[in-house]
């Protein structure tokens, strides 16, 4: 059986830089490699870093500093995406042949430069032809008035966008007549607002970064937070030097997480830092029956915090019983897990005085995301983890768009501030904004893609983003897009989406960064602060035009009465807009100088215990059954993870943290690879019943049983299945695995 590399050896404590064979990044060679990719604008790169609020993950560093402790740090994440800024714009005559573009790798398409101006593509032209603003907007305008509402579609990204833009973007889609706006969240944490909300009664993180810090146990679900947060992984080094135990329950044992090598400081650059106290190796799918199992643990030891809940929740009696009537043989089985192993976490809890519990998308991309958070919420619950310093639940957010997004309203069945679209609500939209919007929710993306599909979507208005890419099923959303009469792309880079041949028009209107465009703007972090990140004066590209100033500009030209609903000249006036309507960001106002920050809801939610958006103030325990995700005699159950990358944006085929050298990976345990006569490198081809893809296998401390590969590649495997409650997609399929023949 091959044997599995480890970086927590104790070789790796003392050669320096893990130059014994570890899986690390090089972060020192990567910086060097970021200098060199933008020497041409190395003044303004270093402003931005210096001086802007960060457009990777939501963390939300502030120039070189955050709110969680002392000192300069940065991750290569961020370091990554300085070239975004930087670049020069394209040629536009390279966009006279769609079809070669089309050819080229996601990487190449974006490398070739900044959009300058805007361009239109007509049905039957093979490529794009450059057009003025005027004509751009009045195209898009057009094609508004002879579509009904509910035949429009309009989807943001999450990366790089200012609050601001959420808020106009979807004010142009409701005053146009439909709710039918969505953002890309709803791909990976939709679940989380969804299952926070009904249990707790607010859906966002309830606690602080600088909680991680001294809580007693730092308990990490689904997630790998090394590489899709590695500024985490500061947060854990000063954490453990503070006594923090770091528990990971997880399919893959990440070796990111085994030890990392933290970058900006010295001891653990040189011999890296053990992150990892305790590993429980759950399957894919099996985290309910797990959470379940430690709950029965916890209630067979007599430890749970009955005086909190008994005050502060409802709905423990009907879990106990519920949980009574599950086996052990039905939790082990379903977990992946022995029973010993779900005491032992539960022994490990029952001693913690203070707990913080971090997860991501490995919970919340499943048909059952909502009732994955939900377990999360039992386990905090069940002890009294909530309402209190360096305790809480913080589902990790991966983008700095995720958080601001919705709680501006770039949501169909939200309007801005949290309020549900309904009757009443729309009524008070309506009032404030002196204009009706609709009071029914709309479609969200999945829906929108499937009413495409169908020929019911007659425009389309994108904001960044790559459905093409980002959903699942490649093959039907791209027979879906090509339906749609008109697709209006506003970004800053080409990408594969804007390629697909038009059923009527294409337009492309290019948009500035959040760096570049006039007045600065904010955003919000994981952690619910709202900051503001100024406009940064120097690099500049073409006709370009803010991201909040484009919708304002489609909706003067689209309605009537458009001037008095967009009558914004900077950022200032639209966050003051926003302070009226949404009594969540009252404050936001404030906020117009490099610094300035608010942190709704303070630093920790629920103080006391007080769950007031609850009924009768209480929050509510979750009865659960556990999903069974067992794979079929001969078969696996795969699940995708993120590598090199930043969402479907991909900087490298080669990922460092897993010692992979190409994006065909297909990770199998040794096991299974045993079993199969499967070696390293060998070639091979995944089937599932929505498609199939070829990759080269790589053996990896996976959990038996189950696969990963990468996405967005492995997108063609996956099948338009989404959990019911919150419609987020379900990014895990069953397969078989074929051995190429040499």
């Amino acid at each position: 059986m091959a044997k599995l590399k480890s970086n927590d050896t104790w070789l790796s404590r003392i050669i320096p830089f893990g130059l014994y064979g570890q899986v690390k990044p090089h972060h020192f060679r990567e910086m060097a490699a970021v200098v060199w990719e933008n020497k041409t604008e190395l003044p303004y790169a270093w402003d931005i870093l210096r001086r802007g609020v960060c457009d990777g993950c939501s963390l939300g560093p502030y120039g070189l500093r955050d709110n969680v402790m002392d000192g300069i740090h940065l991750c290569t994440t961020r370091l990554k995406l300085l070239r975004l800024n930087t670049m020069e714009e394209l040629n536009p005559s390279v966009l006279s042949d769609a079809a070669r573009l089309r050819s080229l790798r996601q990487e190449r398409l974006r490398s070739l430069g900044r959009l300058p101006f805007p361009m239109v593509r007509r049905k039957g032209d093979n490529g794009f032809s450059r057009v003025s603003w005027d004509e751009a907007v009045g195209l898009a305008a057009q094609a508004i008035h002879r579509t009904a509402p509910q035949r429009m579609g309009f989807f943001a990204t999450s990366r790089g966008l200012t609050n601001e833009v959420y808020y106009v973007f979807q004010k142009l889609a409701r005053t146009l007549g439909t709710n039918n706006v969505d953002l890309c969240s709803r791909l990976c944490h939709a679940a989380s607002v969804y299952g926070l909300k009904a249990t707790l009664g607010v859906g966002a993180p309830t606690c602080s970064l600088s909680d991680f810090i001294g809580t007693d146990l730092l308990v990490i679900f689904g997630s790998d937070l090394a590489n899709n947060q590695p500024v985490t992984t500061k947060y854990m080094y000063y954490a453990k030097k503070k006594g923090t135990r770091i528990m990971v329950v997880n399919p893959m044992r990440e070796y990111g997480l085994e030890r990392y090598w933290v970058p900006s400081v010295l001891t653990s650059a040189l011999f890296g830092t053990k992150l990892m106290d305790d590993f429980f190796q759950v399957r894919v799918g099996g985290d309910i029956a797990f959470i379940n199992g430690v709950l029965k643990a916890l209630i067979a030891m007599k430890r749970p915090d009955h005086e909190f809940i008994t005050s502060h929740t409802r709905g423990f009696e009907e879990l106990m019983r519920a949980l009574d009537e599950q086996p052990w043989e039905m939790l082990e089985q379903r977990s992946g897990l022995p029973r010993l192993e779900m005491e032992r976490f539960a022994q490990i809890y029952s001693l913690a005085r203070s707990a913080v519990f971090v997860y991501s998308m490995g919970l919340t991309q499943h048909e059952f995301g909502v009732e994955n958070v939900k377990a999360i919420v039992n386990l905090a619950l069940a002890r009294g983890m909530l309402g209190r310093e360096k305790c809480g639940i913080m589902p990790i957010r991966g983008h700095s768009g995720v958080q601001g997004g919705g709680e501006c309203g770039s949501e169909p069945d939200k309007f801005p501030g949290g309020f549900e679209v309904n009757e009443v609500n729309a009524r008070r939209f309506s009032n404030l904004w002196r204009h009706p919007v609709p009071a029914a929710p709309g479609l969200r993306v999945p829906q929108m893609i499937e009413a495409a599909h169908k020929g019911e979507l007659d425009f389309l208005y994108s904001i960044g983003g790559n459905l093409l890419e980002t959903m699942p099923d490649r093959r039907f959303v791209s027979d879906a897009l090509i339906q749609v009469p008109v697709r209006v792309h506003q970004d800053i880079v080409l990408n594969s989406s804007m390629l697909i041949d038009p059923s009527e028009l294409v337009i492309l209107l290019p948009a500035q960064t959040r760096y570049e465009q006039r007045g600065g703007g904010t955003t919000t972090s994981t952690e619910r602060r709202i900051r503001f990140t100024p406009e940064i004066p120097g690099h500049r590209i073409g006709e370009t035009r803010p991201e909040w100033e484009i919708p304002c500009l489609i909706g003067r030209k689209a309605m009537p009465n458009g001037e008095l609903l967009f009558p914004y000249g900077d950022t200032q006036i639209i966050r003051e807009e926003m302070s009226r309507v949404m009594p969540m960001y009252q404050g936001i106002e404030k906020l117009r100088k490099e610094g300035d920050a608010l942190q709704w809801g303070g630093p920790y939610l629920f103080k006391g215990g007080q769950f007031s958006n609850m009924p009768d103030g209480r929050a509510l325990f979750s009865v659960l059954e556990p999903p069974d995700r067992r794979a079929s005699e001969g078969r696996f159950y795969l699940t995708t993870r993120r590598g090199k990358q930043f969402n479907s944006m991909t900087f490298s085929s080669v990922d460092r943290l897993m010692g992979s050298k190409t994006r065909e990976a297909i990770f199998i345990s040794p096991e299974d690879a045993e079993r199969l006569g499967l070696d390293d490198g060998a070639p091979v081809i995944v089937r599932s019943e929505t498609g199939e893809m070829s990759g080269v296998i790589q053996i990896a401390p996976v959990k038996s049983g189950t696969l990963q590969a990468y996405w967005p590649e492995a997108n063609v495997l996956i099948g338009r299945r989404a959990d019911p409650l919150s419609g987020e997609p379900d990014y895990n399929t069953e397969v078989e695995l074929e051995k190429v023949q040499s």
